[in-house]
């Protein structure tokens, strides 16, 4: 059995909302052995619950708003606003002790709020009512112009935007003033001198109205409090932090697809700016978001979306970067041209990670420009085509040069292909002037011929800052003048290098010619020769057969007797 001494620990577990370990010592203190900690990110990937009314639940409950006089609708409309932001309503005994309000409390009493707007009228709610007004001074409590001036604020703060409806220009009555509250628990680093519940009420009223009200809160709601709900994702509170990325989304899905090229977009790069990780990120995730609910109008933007995206994708954070490579894909998949369609993902990748370029290049080999080329398509491939440009094997560059020769003969007008001169102009003439191989050189002249005619006066306006039509002319005459005086040097050399081989062509075919005669000759020669050896040696042959036949030796005698007269006697006797 074992015996329990003064040294002996016991484990226990502590019930707690985190599970932690501690031990106990013979001294009484708790040693904590292990704790697990919440995710570092904060950012919430399910879908934001619904906004669920309580007070005006039911038609009864509505009913009996609609009921009360004016003054009443307006106090009763403000106590839901309170309620909503976290405080008690006016006619309470504040000498009772109340529960501490929710998120879940302020969700319902801003969906309440919503109700209220849609029954009773969303200009009496949030301006005679006041309820915009006390939104406003809890989002922004040094006021607009303070909150967002790029001047004054340090820590990374937006920019507003010119709302249809002005705050300044709102008839807000005086007496709905909203109470003044407590400051316990506001983010003091970034300025926030209101509470993290009243910030959030005042988003989830926004959220409510949204999705509650819908389109005719548009006007009240988009241009004037996105701005606040783009700054509040950077908030230390989670609640406030999940309230702002709610309200955002909810915004961005009621907004005008009209209202991005000026109002949005605007405000979602400035908010790429900023110094909080969690507030770019939130920006990144509503282009995406953009590019699903207005398509044309950010695919209209893509020269000025793409490059101010592409400096975050080498951001410190991996949420960021993360973040910026799926709305840059989202975004560049709004482009209409079907030639280049299966190659987006391939840029971007290659954006995304430089080393991947030469196979958007390879991609890009394979396909065949027909639909004209818009400044939206110049806009997703220029960037990884100047990085071609730079790459150190020739065939890259070469391929690259290709690439830019047959996009550029379909490019739509100048104004298009001009913020892009820049990028790859001086690229191009480096690589005709550097490139050791004539066939690369030439390439990369035919790209770079084809790109002047494309951009025709307006890079050379643009590189000058617009000085003057005429100097624009000279120049781009002076530049175009130069890329015809290369390639007729080229084509000259090319022809001198031609007649040079012809030459030795028709000298080699020359002595060939005399050779084969010479050896036709020789060998007639050799024919003849061995013609007549060959005759020689048959006389030879039949003279000897003929000496062979006769009785009389080569000196006439016989070759019997020796005579050169037989003797009768003789066998060869002739008579």
């Amino acid at each position: 059995m074992a015996s329990i001494t003064a040294n002996t620990k016991h484990k226990m577990t502590v019930p707690s909302i985190k599970k932690t370990t501690t031990t106990t010592t013979t001294t009484g203190k708790l040693k904590t052995v292990g704790a697990t900690k919440k995710a570092a990110s904060g950012r919430r990937g399910s879908t934001a619950p619904a906004m669920k009314p309580l007070a005006l639940a039911t038609p009864d409950a509505i009913a009996a708003l609609k009921g009360l006089t004016f003054e009443e609708q307006i106090t009763r409309v403000m106590d839901l606003c309170r309620l909503a932001m976290g405080e008690q309503p006016t006619l309470v005994d504040k000498s009772t002790p109340h529960a501490a309000s929710t998120t879940r409390d302020r969700s319902m009493a801003a969906a309440d709020v919503a109700i209220a707007a849609k029954e009773l009228g969303v200009p009496f709610v949030l301006k005679k009512c006041g309820v915009m007004d006390a939104m406003q001074r809890m989002l922004f409590p040094e006021g607009i112009s303070k909150t967002f001036d790029d001047e004054d604020n340090t820590t990374g703060g937006l920019k507003p935007s010119a709302s249809a409806v002005s705050l300044t220009s709102l008839d807000v009555d005086d007496s709905a003033t909203y109470t003044t509250m407590s400051t316990a628990g506001t983010d003091s680093k970034r300025g926030k001198s209101t509470p993290a519940s009243a910030r959030e009420g005042s988003l989830l009223i926004i959220r409510a109205l949204c999705e509650l009200v819908g389109k005719k809160a548009e006007p009240y709601v988009v241009g004037a409090f996105l701005a606040a709900a783009l700054d509040e994702c950077g908030s230390n509170t989670g609640s406030v932090r999940e309230a702002a990325e709610d309200t955002a989304s909810a915004l961005i899905k009621l907004a005008n697809p009209f209202a991005f090229p000026r109002l949005i977009s605007p405000l979602l790069i400035k908010s790429l700016k900023s110094t909080e990780w969690r507030v770019k990120a939130n920006a990144l995730d509503r282009l995406a978001q953009c590019a699903t609910t207005s398509p044309k109008q950010v695919c209209s933007m893509l020269p000025t979306l793409i490059p101010a995206i592409t400096n975050q994708v080498w951001d410190t954070k991996a949420q960021v970067t993360k973040a910026a490579g799926t709305s840059l894909l989202a975004i560049c998949q709004t482009n209409p041209n079907p030639d280049v369609a299966p190659a987006i993902p391939a840029v971007v990748n290659a954006v995304c990670k430089p080393s991947d370029t030469n196979k958007a290049v390879e991609e890009l080999m394979g396909t065949t420009f027909v639909v004209t080329v818009d400044a939206p398509t110049l806009s997703i491939l220029c960037p990884v085509l100047s990085r071609a440009l730079k790459e150190k094997l020739a065939i890259h560059k070469r391929a690259a040069c290709i690439v830019i020769n047959n996009m550029s003969k379909l490019v739509g007008s100048p104004e298009d292909v001009a913020p892009f001169g820049p990028l790859l102009v001086p690229e191009l003439k480096k690589v005709a002037q550097s490139v050791q191989f004539e066939e690369i050189r030439d390439e990369a002249l035919k790209a770079l011929n084809s790109l002047t005619k494309a951009l025709g006066d307006a890079y050379t306006a643009a590189a000058e800052g617009d000085k003057g039509d005429d100097t624009a002319a000279v120049k781009m005459a002076e530049e175009q003048a130069k890329v015809v005086a290369e390639q007729k040097r080229i084509e000259a050399e090319r022809l001198a290098e031609q007649q040079k081989e012809e030459e030795i062509r028709k000298r080699e075919e020359e002595e060939k010619r005399k050779f084969k005669e010479a050896m036709d000759a020789q060998r007639e020669l050799d024919r003849l020769q061995a013609e007549k050896e060959r005759q020689e040696k048959a006389e030879e042959m039949k003279q000897k057969e003929a000496a062979k036949l006769s009785v009389k030796g080569s000196a006439g005698k016989c070759q019997g007797c020796g005579l050169k007269k037989c003797k009768k006697t003789c066998l060869f006797y002739s008579g």
